[in-house]
């Protein structure tokens, strides 16, 4: 991914307009290293969302909460892959420890995605994260 997290707040923050960031998200998710075909299983996709979501993730160490995690993700649809590039620059190369730590909802509500996705995209987003959380729970114990 090309854009760290610092980046995609700052990119964010000056994008006065909705569509302006619904643009950039989109961009975001091209910025996705692919998902190899392979991945795409059922295991790997994420339950709960409305576009079809996959997450695979290597971990690197542990197990235990020192245990790095690195996710690709990928989405049917374009804006939702902007979401998954999005929650891999928050958690991806993390430990387990600072994944469970981490507060994404924070980060989606001061960007005003919070306000901004239709409730089902929100729960979609909050699949995509649990799963995330979930799998560093697993690498943690």
């Amino acid at each position: 991914m090309s854009a760290n997290l610092d980046e995609i707040i700052g990119n964010f923050e000056l994008l006065d307009d909705w569509d302006d960031r619904y643009r950039y998200l989109i961009e975001l998710g091209r910025t996705l290293e692919p998902l190899p075909e392979e991945a795409h299983t059922e295991a790997n996709k994420v339950r709960g969302c409305a576009s079809q979501v996959w997450l695979a993730q290597r971990r690197e160490g542990g197990p235990g909460p020192a245990t790095r995690l690195h996710f690709l993700g990928d989405s049917d649809a374009h804006i939702v892959r902007g979401l998954v590039a999005l929650a891999l620059a928050i958690y991806s190369g993390r430990s387990a420890g600072e994944i469970i730590a981490t507060d994404a909802f924070a980060i989606y509500e001061r960007l005003g995605l919070a306000a901004h996705l239709t409730p089902q995209r929100s729960n979609g987003v909050r699949a995509m994260i649990d799963r995330i959380k979930r799998d560093a729970r697993e690498a943690a114990a």
